[in-house]
């Protein structure tokens, strides 16, 4: 959910986000998100229907934008653009939720793979906004985002199954990148300076005139590193656009980067080097009030080098490319119903010089409908039927709903079936250590969750979900030893097991603190003895401490603390501390990590940085309303 901050001297909605929570942080008392209003004070619930509160509007988990405490689902929405100078990347966001499972190989995102309640990085679907950003290459490039932070306008996060939606590899859950719409014409510059040669320049631009609405970004970001060979250089630059007009809105977005980056010791005790480029085109086009036609083309390329100082020794590089056409349609069904139908066609592609030339097409079609009764109650059943060229054809059902038993709680409950098509990796790699398989299945899951939404008042709200998923086919690279040798396969009845818990405290009305936890088990036995790579690394203890606060002369603080105990190892805290202050055009800021200089490893035998600072400052050039 979220939390809001009015910066006076601004005049512009600054927020902080937090797991689960909806506080408002403009010096006025305002009820925590979740909560209907009602008779409060009273501890009785009114028979008259609980209008819902409607203060942050989310679209990821729902066919159509809807209130987030209307959700039938587990979804949290963190606002981005509120406070960017208090967060150095999306990554640093992605760690507020515990649910989430970030492993790093590199400082400030340069590479890492995502996971939800346990799923490997493969079943997280990426998207930016709404488009799928995942690679049929590799899951370990899902998170390549080719667009600056600076673009973004929120990050929406739906744990669990989520294939009803959004199609194949939406396992574990499902994490979408919003896009800005910028509401002034201004321009943005920030730089930075930090250990470990750290060096960082953006620049934002956006006009605001008429039925326009655009903005460019860009930013440049590189560092020697903090160990031989782990230097790194990272530059985006994106153009969105959205022009309004009587057909609706056109929402035009084209965006690029370039990431080259040492990888000592990612995929074993090489000095190895790595990059990767990428550039995407989204274009989307509301026919009307309920008809939406989009079309995106994503190109990706990775050059990989065995040895940096050989490069003749082992060479790879893979070029993927994905096209997705969609044309979706929702209408009112009766006087609380909403039917929502439509059609998706894509078509992924790799040209590799270890994988080959390969390319497979799927067509989808969805129906779903959704019912809210009374202001109560809430119902959503729908399924999507997706077809491969190269496998039979996959049905993904979905069915949930939410009841307000009182003003101060909401219950809510799902079962939904997903799945994940094998990476072109996971089918076709090979090297000495290595070997994919032709012969893999597609991974299929059924998710199961139910959890309690509620608020005691005085500011302090919470939410507990228990889930499980049973996964038939799972896939992952497994060996009988350690001198055997990687070999992807599928396995059976691999079962994961959670509770995730949060508890929000504001205590005044720029103050807040945070507290979340998940605990998850995994089934142990499924591979049958067999040595895992990738499945059984998930954290089985992780939780997070959030504190945050704004002084009455702008001064903004942000501290987190997060303690993460992974299957078999040893567990870890990692303290960050960030400062800024929002002043009318020059606005410095200090971003502090690690403090507590643990020393820890989020992907086995790939340290992570110890400590490191990074100051900057943020200059607002010029700022026009409209």
């Amino acid at each position: 959910m979220l939390i809001s901050l009015r910066l006076p001297s601004l005049g512009l909605l600054a927020a902080l986000s937090f797991p689960g929570i909806c506080i408002a942080l403009d010096g006025q008392a305002e009820p925590a998100g979740g909560t209907p209003p009602a008779e409060q004070g009273t501890g009785e619930v009114s028979a008259a229907p609980i209008p819902p509160r409607k203060e942050t509007i989310v679209v990821t988990g729902a066919f159509t934008p809807i209130p987030l405490e209307e959700s039938d689902r587990a979804v949290d929405s963190l606002n981005v653009a509120a406070s960017p100078l208090l967060h150095n990347t999306f990554t640093d966001y992605l760690k507020l939720l515990p649910s989430l499972d970030l492993r790093q190989r590199g400082q400030n995102g340069i590479q890492g793979d995502l996971s939800i309640r346990g799923g490997t990085f493969g079943q997280t679907l990426i998207l930016l906004d709404g488009v799928r950003m995942n690679d049929a290459q590799s899951g370990h490039h899902n998170l390549d985002l080719p667009i600056p932070m600076e673009a973004i306008e929120s990050i929406e996060v739906l744990r669990g199954a989520g294939s009803t939606l959004y199609g194949a590899d939406a396992v574990g859950g499902v994490v979408n990148f919003r896009t800005k719409r910028p509401e002034v014409s201004e321009i943005r510059l920030r730089g930075g300076l930090g250990n470990f040669g750290t060096n960082q320049q953006r620049i934002t631009a956006s006009l605001v005139k008429g039925i326009l609405s655009q903005q460019f970004a860009a930013s440049r970001d590189f560092s020697t590193g903090f160990l031989p060979n782990r230097d790194y250089r990272n530059a985006l630059i994106s153009s969105v656009t959205h022009l309004e007009t009587n057909l609706g809105v056109t929402r035009v977005t084209l965006a690029g980067f370039d990431r080259p980056f040492g990888a000592q010791g990612f995929y074993g005790n090489y000095n190895s080097w790595e990059r990767t480029k990428g550039w995407i085109a989204m274009a989307s086009q509301d026919l009307g009030a309920n008809t939406n036609a989009s079309f995106s083309y994503r190109r990706h390329t990775d050059l990989f080098v065995l040895y940096r100082d050989r490069p003749q020794v082992y060479t790879n590089h893979h070029i993927s490319e994905t096209w997705l056409a969609s044309l979706r349609r929702s209408e009112e069904l009766g006087a609380n119903g909403r039917l929502h139908y439509g059609f998706e066609s894509l078509r992924d592609g790799v040209e590799s010089t270890n994988l080959g030339i390969h390319s497979r097409n799927r067509q989808s079609v969805y129906l779903n409908y959704d019912l809210r009764a009374a202001g109560r109650f809430s119902l959503t059943a729908g399924t999507r039927y997706e077809l491969f060229d190269t496998w039979t054809g996959q049905l993904s059902p979905t069915l949930s709903a939410g009841y307000w038993i009182s003003s101060h709680a909401k219950l809510r409950a799902s079962v939904s079936r997903a799945y994940r098509a094998p990476s072109f990796t996971d089918l076709y790699y090979h090297d000495p250590a290595n070997v994919g398989s032709p012969d893999l299945r597609p991974e299929r899951a059924v998710g199961y969750e139910a959890g309690l939404d509620w608020n005691a008042g005085n500011g302090i709200d919470g939410e507990v979900t228990v889930f499980q998923r049973r996964e038939r086919d799972g896939i992952d690279f497994v060996r009988a030893s350690s001198a055997d040798i990687w070999r992807a396969r599928n396995f059976q009845r691999l079962r994961f097991t959670g509770v995730e818990t949060a508890a929000r405290w504001r205590y005044r009305p720029r103050t807040s603190v945070d507290i979340a936890y998940t605990g998850l088990h995994g089934a142990q036995d499924a591979l049958g003895g067999l040595q895992s790579r990738y499945a059984f690394n998930y954290p089985v203890h992780q939780a997070v401490a959030s504190w945050q606060t704004v002084t009455r002369g702008e001064f903004a603080v942000r501290t987190r603390i997060g303690v993460t105990k992974r299957l078999g190892r040893d567990s870890y805290a990692v303290w960050d501390l960030n400062l800024a202050h929002y002043g009318n055009r020059i606005r410095p800021f200090v971003q502090l990590s690690n403090l507590s200089d643990a020393a820890y490893e989020e992907i086995p035998g790939v340290p992570l940085p110890g400590r490191g600072i990074l100051g900057g400052v943020e200059v607002v050039l010029f700022t026009r309303h409209r």
